[in-house]
């Protein structure tokens, strides 16, 4: 069983996926039952392979599946995050049951392989088979929003896909070998650059980064939040940045160019894609964004190439993952209660959602790296990484800084004014009828929502020893000083005493009397929804141009590759008007072509 177990986790999950699509729908709890004890299976298993890593199958001269510490760290998130939001699905999905829970089993065992790959061709074909996974997943919406998300997520990561083939190509005429762990390339020709540019470009289109950003706020939108909470927010973050970390520390070699590149990618989705969550009015697309954003922590922290730094990146991964995919699951929640994810529309749910309000306030406090929670942790050590890769990258350093801090605080800002349209401003209407989800959604959400508490509280001697360190692979040695544990003390006892200040304070008797708001009439701003936060961002000059080109597609190279397209075929259209004296001209044209090209040839 020890031999088979990493073949097992991979084609058991596919198999019953396969299988499962003979299952009439109306045997739609036995599929929801098989697919729960298969991933609960995988998560005990992935825990098994955690603690006996290094394993190999079939052996170990040349394995086709390897865990070693950063891949088994991976395959444990994977197989959990499955079992999270599949249990969350059970009671969110009530149709099509039988197919959602195939392709989930397919997606599953899938990256599962891509994790646990030993060699790029593996690799190769489990990651092509979760693009066509993710479009699948995001189509079964039905709506033509969905249709037209899960088309442009399938080109833009296949596009990818078809690099990633190119530079394992080249690595392989390099190196004469398709092997993971006996391949280390410098990059000091121009094939090398070329090959870890083309097999990056795939690892920054799979986590969203930019300028592959542009699919990634548009399924948020579109899909069935479990779709999203385990496809955008977990799935694609944990292979996207393992792939990245993958080439970066151990397929090539690094330098300062590649690590710059890096460090510029990092920045710029960093900054963009939180600038455009700051002024989205659909709380879905909003984490959208804000699923992009965060990318470019994970890509920042890997390009300082400083031990902390790295380690400050992948425990961001795994935050990330924890606190994005409860995000989604409380939208999710909002969506099915209210019927709508669009703030406008919404508001004062903490009153009737108070476990979904809960889990939200954690995860937003969480994403925006506010102590003692999971974010701040890892925000600190990528900070700490820039510091220390000032010693290699020269004034360079203080660009990284200011982004990331500048990034945290616009986090901020949006994420109060998530809070605000959602849960604490006034309700758009009566939500009398509203109540809080059941167990199927809540214990989800709650599981999370606690990581994200403990993973802060207890960071150096939970997710940094046991997960983080070891994949890092190196010694980590800390600029600053946290104390997590004594931090949150000074919290709570600073909360205890302003609850009992404000008590002892409170008044027993309020004066009544008219509304006043800056001598406006209270009647023409009866609600303030919260969604018009920011908004005066759009009538700054350059911010507002940036956001209209955004709106039309500037910045998204799927709209800018299709334009170019049609430039090419509408040429060919005009070349090609089935005149009879043009295609002759063509014909002496390409003759003559030819026959200088063979003159010259003898020349």
């Amino acid at each position: 069983m020890y031999a088979n177990i990493l073949a097992n986790m991979v084609l058991l999950p596919i198999s019953a996926g396969l299988a499962m699509f003979i299952i009439p729908e109306r045997y739609g709890r036995l599929a929801k039952f098989l697919s729960f004890i298969i991933a609960l299976g995988l998560f005990a298993a992935s825990i098994y392979v955690f603690n006996v890593k290094p394993a190999f199958w079939p052996g170990v001269d040349k394995p086709i599946f390897m865990a070693d510490t950063l891949s088994s760290f991976i395959g444990l998130g994977i197989a959990f995050f499955a079992l999270v939001t599949l249990t969350y699905s059970f009671a969110f999905i009530d149709k099509d049951i039988v197919k959602y829970n195939s392709y989930v089993l397919i997606t599953l065992g899938s990256s599962l392989g891509a994790c646990y790959s030993a060699n790029f061709l593996g690799l190769l074909i489990f990651w092509g088979v979760l693009a066509l996974a993710l479009y699948l997943l995001v189509n079964m919406s039905g709506t033509s929003g969905a249709a037209k998300a899960s088309e442009k997520a399938l080109v833009i990561i296949g596009g990818t896909d078809a690099l990633m083939l190119f530079g394992v190509g080249i690595l392989w005429a390099a190196t004469g070998s398709f092997s993971m762990d006996k391949t280390h390339l410098p990059l000091d020709s121009a094939l090398s650059i070329i090959a870890y540019l083309s097999i990056a470009s795939a690892s920054l289109a799979k986590a969203g980064a930019m300028p592959f950003h542009s699919w990634l706020p548009d399924v948020a939108e579109e899909a069935k939040v479990p779709v999203t909470a385990y496809l955008p927010a977990s799935l694609d973050k944990l292979l996207g940045i393992y792939l990245l970390a993958r080439i970066s520390l151990d397929i090539f070699a690094m330098n300062s160019i590649s690590n710059t590149i890096l460090l510029v990618i990092g920045s710029v989705t960093l900054i963009f894609a939180v600038t455009l969550a700051l002024v989205q009015h659909d709380m879905k697309r909003l984490l959208g964004y804000h699923a992009v954003s965060q990318v470019g922590y994970m890509i920042i922290g890997i390009g300082t190439a400083s031990p902390i730094g790295i380690a400050g990146a992948l425990f961001h991964m795994l935050n990330n993952a924890i606190y994005k995919s409860c995000l989604f699951l409380t939208s999710g929640a909002v969506e099915q209660k209210t019927g709508s994810t669009d703030m406008s529309k919404l508001g004062g749910l903490s009153k009737y959602m108070p476990v979904t309000f809960a889990a939200c306030l954690v995860s937003s406090l969480a994403i925006s790296g506010i102590p003692p929670f999971n974010g701040f942790v890892s925000k600190w050590m990528i900070y700490q990484g820039i510091i220390e890769s000032a010693k290699s990258s020269g004034p360079l350093w203080v660009i990284w800084l200011v982004a990331a801090m500048y990034g945290s605080a616009l986090t901020i800002a949006s994420f109060m004014k998530l809070l605000h349209s959602v849960f604490l401003g006034r309700p758009a209407r009566n939500f009398g009828d509203v109540k809080d989800v059941g167990l199927l959604m809540a214990v989800p959400m709650a599981i999370l929502a606690l990581l994200s508490i403990i993973f802060g509280i207890f960071a150096f001697t939970i997710p940094l020893k046991l997960f983080i360190i070891p994949a890092a692979g190196s010694a980590v040695f800390y600029i600053g000083t946290w104390s997590p544990g004594a931090a949150t003390m000074m919290l709570v006892a600073g909360l205890i005493i302003g609850l009992g200040i404000y008590a002892f304070m409170k008044s027993k008797s309020f004066r009544t009397t008219t509304t006043f708001i800056g001598g406006e009439e209270p009647s023409s701003m009866d609600r303030v929804s919260g969604t018009e936060f920011y908004d005066t961002l759009k009538d700054m000059k350059w911010l507002g141009r940036i956001y209209k080109k955004e709106d039309s597609g500037s910045f998204d190279i799927y709209v800018q590759t299709k334009n170019l397209i049609s430039v090419f075929t509408g040429v060919l259209q005009r070349l090609h008007n089935g005149v009879l004296p043009t295609y002759i001209v063509w014909c002496l044209l390409g003759m003559i072509g030819l026959f200088i090209v063979l003159f010259m040839g003898k020349i």
